[in-house]
C-alpha cells in the first residue's frame, strides 16, 4: 500500500487489540468493548482477542476475532497464540483497517503493531496498567521484571502514539521507558444517574436484607491480592462499629483463599460476596446503596469503578499516592487515607459521624469525576481521524500533488489541540477549585467534633 485511502464520508475500519475479552470481564475489557459498541454506531469495528476459558454467551453490535490461547491456570489470564492460528491471521489479513488502536503490549496488541506497520497504517495504544507490579509478582526477579518491561516498551514505542489513562500513568510509562512522556486519554462510564433512587435501593435492600439504616461499604472488581482486598479486610475489623456491611463485588484468583480469611474474622456476619454480577441495573443500584466505595488498591492506574461509583454520587476512598487517585483530591471529591488499616478505619469514622462533610464531598465526586463514554469516544474518535490523515500526508509527502491532505491534516491536528486544551483548561479549572480548600477548612474538618455513636446509630438517612 503506498498511500492509505481516506475518505471523510466513508465508514472508518477500525480495529481493536487486548489480550483479554469476554467472558472475562477487567478494566480494560469493559474499556474496549465501550469504545467498540459506540464506535460502531459509525465505524466498522472489530475486536481482535483470545479465547476465554469458558463460552461467552454475549452477543455483540461489533464483530469479534478470536484467536486460540495457552491455558495458565494459575493465573487469570491465559496466554493467547494469534500467530499460531491460521484462520485468525486470514481474518486480520482480510480486515483492510484504516487503523489500530492497541489496549496491550501482549501477542495479540505486537500482532496489531505489526499489521498496522505492513499496510502502513497509523497505530497507537493505550496504557492501562502498571506492568512492573504484574511482571515482579509473577517472576519475584528484578532483571527477569526489567527484561518484560523494555520488551513491552519496545511494542509502545513503535506505535505512532500512546495515551495514559490518567497524569500520573503517564509519568509512569515515562520511566518505564516511553519516548516521550504519553499523552492522556480519559476513560468514562455507561452508567447514567438512577432516577427512582428509593426503589432501587428498595430492591437492593431487599436483596441482600439490608436494614434501611445500615451503612454499606463496597468493593467491586477482581477479588487478587494486587487490589489489597485483605488490607479492606483488616481495616474492617479495626472500626469502631459493627455496625455495617460490606458487599465485595467480583470473582479471581484469590477468592477461595480471601473467603476463609473472612470467614475466620471477626467481621464474618458483616461481609456479602456476590460474586460477578453482569446485570449492570442491578449493579448500578448497589453502587447507588453503597455509602462508601472502598478502593486501597496500589495497583490499579485509573479503575473505572472509581467512576461509576461517581456517577451514584458514592465517594471513593483511596490510599494517598496510588495512580488511580491522581484526579482525586482529598475532602473535594473523594478521601485518601495514609497507607496503614488503623487510619484507614479511621476515615471511616470520621465520615459516618459527618453528614456535612460526606455530602459535600458526594456531589463533588459526581461533578469531577463522573465522565460519560460517549464523550470519551468522542474524544478517541477525532484523534484516530488526525492520525490517519497525519499518516497519509507522510505517505504521499514525496509526491506533493494535493494540499487537501495537508489542509486536512492542519484542520484534524487543530480539533484534537483544541480537544487537548478543553481537558488541559478543565483540569486548571478541577485544580482552582480544590485549592479553594484552605488549610484552615481542611484543619476544621479533621478537627470538627464528633457526634456520638449513638447519635449516629440513629440516624436514618445514610445516603443523603
Amino acid at each position: 500500500m503506498s498511500e492509505i485511502e481516506f475518505n471523510e464520508n466513508k465508514r472508518l475500519r477500525i480495529g481493536l487489540f487486548c489480550d483479554a475479552f469476554f467472558p472475562l470481564a477487567d478494566g480494560v475489557v469493559m474499556v474496549v468493548d465501550n469504545y467498540a459498541r459506540r464506535l460502531s454506531e459509525f465505524c466498522d469495528v472489530t475486536v481482535f482477542t483470545v479465547e476465554g476459558r469458558e463460552e461467552c454467551t454475549k452477543t455483540f453490535p461489533y464483530k469479534v476475532v478470536r484467536c486460540g490461547r495457552l491455558s495458565l491456570s494459575f493465573l487469570d489470564y491465559d496466554l493467547p497464540l494469534p500467530s499460531l492460528d491460521f484462520k485468525f491471521r486470514k481474518e486480520l489479513a482480510n480486515a483492510k483497517l484504516d487503523i489500530v488502536h492497541i489496549h496491550s503490549p501482549f501477542s495479540v496488541g505486537r500482532i496489531g503493531v505489526d499489521y498496522a506497520k505492513k499496510n502502513k497504517i497509523p497505530v497507537i495504544a493505550t496504557m492501562h496498567s502498571q506492568f512492573k507490579q504484574d511482571f515482579y509478582r509473577a517472576t519475584k526477579n528484578t532483571s527477569l521484571t526489567n527484561f518484560m518491561l523494555a520488551k513491552i516498551m519496545r511494542v509502545f514505542n513503535e506505535c505512532d502514539e500512546y495515551y495514559g489513562v490518567n497524569p500520573k500513568i503517564s509519568e509512569i510509562f515515562k520511566e518505564y521507558g516511553a519516548k516521550h512522556l504519553p499523552l492522556v486519554q480519559r476513560n468514562g462510564t455507561d452508567f447514567l444517574p438512577i432516577e427512582n433512587e428509593v426503589e432501587a435501593i428498595k430492591m437492593v435492600n431487599e436483596k441482600f436484607h439490608l436494614p434501611d439504616d445500615m451503612p454499606v461499604f463496597l468493593f467491586v472488581g477482581r477479588i487478587n491480592a494486587l487490589k489489597n482486598i485483605y488490607f479492606i479486610l483488616e481495616s474492617l475489623k479495626k472500626l469502631k462499629t459493627k455496625y455495617f456491611k460490606m458487599i465485595f463485588v467480583g470473582d479471581g484468583q484469590d477468592m477461595q483463599d480471601f473467603r476463609v480469611a473472612v470467614e475466620e474474622s471477626c467481621v464474618a456476619d458483616n461481609v456479602i460476596f456476590t460474586g460477578k454480577i453482569m446485570d449492570r441495573e442491578l449493579l448500578k443500584a448497589i453502587y447507588l446503596r453503597a455509602k462508601l466505595f472502598l478502593f486501597p488498591s496500589m495497583y490499579d492506574a485509573s479503575s473505572l469503578v472509581q467512576i461509576e461509583a461517581a456517577s451514584q454520587k458514592t465517594p471513593t476512598i483511596f490510599l494517598k499516592g496510588s495512580a488511580t487517585s491522581a484526579t482525586v483530591t482529598d475532602y473535594v471529591n473523594g478521601f485518601l487515607s495514609e497507607p496503614t488499616t488503623e487510619k484507614f478505619a479511621d476515615k471511616i469514622m470520621e465520615i459516618l459521624e459527618d453528614d456535612e462533610l460526606y455530602k459535600k464531598v458526594s456531589d463533588g465526586a459526581f461533578r469531577d469525576l463522573y465522565v460519560s463514554w460517549d464523550d470519551c469516544v468522542k474524544e478517541i474518535y477525532e484523534k484516530y481521524l488526525y492520525h490517519i490523515e497525519k499518516k497519509n500526508l507522510k505517505l504521499s509527502k514525496p509526491k506533493r500533488t494535493s494540499k487537501n491532505t495537508d489542509k486536512n491534516v492542519l484542520k484534524r491536528a487543530r480539533n484534537v489541540k483544541k480537544i487537548e486544551k478543553i481537558q488541559d483548561k478543565e483540569n486548571k479549572v478541577l485544580t482552582k477549585k480544590r485549592n479553594k480548600i484552605s488549610d484552615d477548612e481542611l484543619k476544621k474538618t479533621s478537627t470538627k467534633k464528633s457526634k456520638s455513636s449513638k447519635e449516629y446509630m440513629s440516624k436514618k438517612d445514610f445516603k443523603n
